[in-house]
């Protein structure tokens, strides 16, 4: 696929969902994809460099989260194990009013980002370098933000634990995940009452040309995280809550 198509069919599906990209965004994107390519040559950030599988599997796959959540009335997005920027990036691209705070524990990732944001003259995008056990724990960042996202990071009872002590009252966590078992949920409900969370819903979505499938599993936070959590760095993984 050449990149005129590539860019016509994200184009026209975004603005069936209520997305007009400016000629301005689409050269973010445009952007975003070169340095993409050009940092993967010295450091792993991705396996798929190939135009239409970026475009497809990392920018409309992390902008699918605004279908189901509006990002217009959101102030504050909180990516934690952002990578190389997925979903956060996008989706600052497309609703630049947002504030981000991208956080990984990978200095070279970090590194890239915020050359990323510079390039792409991105406002308000903080990105820290740290482990979401130890930044969770610290006044500014803890029950804070509007949204909060991870996208293919482990499993949900362990993610509740990495990303809900970012979420504020009232405000929501959302995993993106490949395709999703009940069992994966079932497993979570004993971290959701420990972390003041209720699942409000689940969407499954395919990709419009791979046809993956994907799952956006929304979380709603009930109440302020109990000082307990998170636990230590590694803990969350190595003794998930269950």
């Amino acid at each position: 696929m050449n990149e005129t198509n590539t860019i016509g069919w994200f184009t026209e599906l975004l603005k069936e969902r209520g997305i007009d990209l400016s000629s301005h965004q689409l050269q973010q994107f445009h952007l975003y994809y070169s340095m993409l390519v050009e940092w993967n040559e010295k450091m792993n950030l991705t396996g798929i460099t190939e135009q239409a599988a970026v475009y497809e599997k990392h920018f409309y796959d992390s902008l699918t989260l605004s279908f189901f959540l509006p990002m217009k009335e959101q102030r504050s997005l909180a990516d934690i194990g952002s990578g190389a920027g997925f979903p956060s990036i996008p989706l600052k691209i497309c609703f630049p009013h947002l504030k981000v705070v991208i956080v990984d524990s990978l200095n070279k990732r970090i590194q890239f980002l915020n050359a990323l944001k510079d390039e792409l003259g991105l406002n308000d995008v903080d990105c820290v370098h740290g482990r979401a056990e130890d930044i969770a724990r610290l006044p500014a960042h803890r029950d804070q933000y509007d949204v909060v996202t991870a996208r293919a990071v482990a499993r949900l009872n362990v993610l509740n634990e990495f990303c809900l002590p970012f979420t504020r009252k009232g405000g929501f966590f959302a995993a993106m995940k490949g395709s999703q078992s009940g069992d994966e949920i079932a497993e979570a409900t004993p971290s959701f009452k420990l972390l003041k969370g209720k699942l409000k819903a689940e969407h499954k979505l395919m990709l419009p040309h791979e046809q993956s499938e994907r799952s956006i599993i929304i979380v709603e936070k009930t109440g302020d995280t109990p000082s307990k959590f998170p636990r230590k760095a590694g803990l969350p993984l190595k003794q998930p809550i269950i």
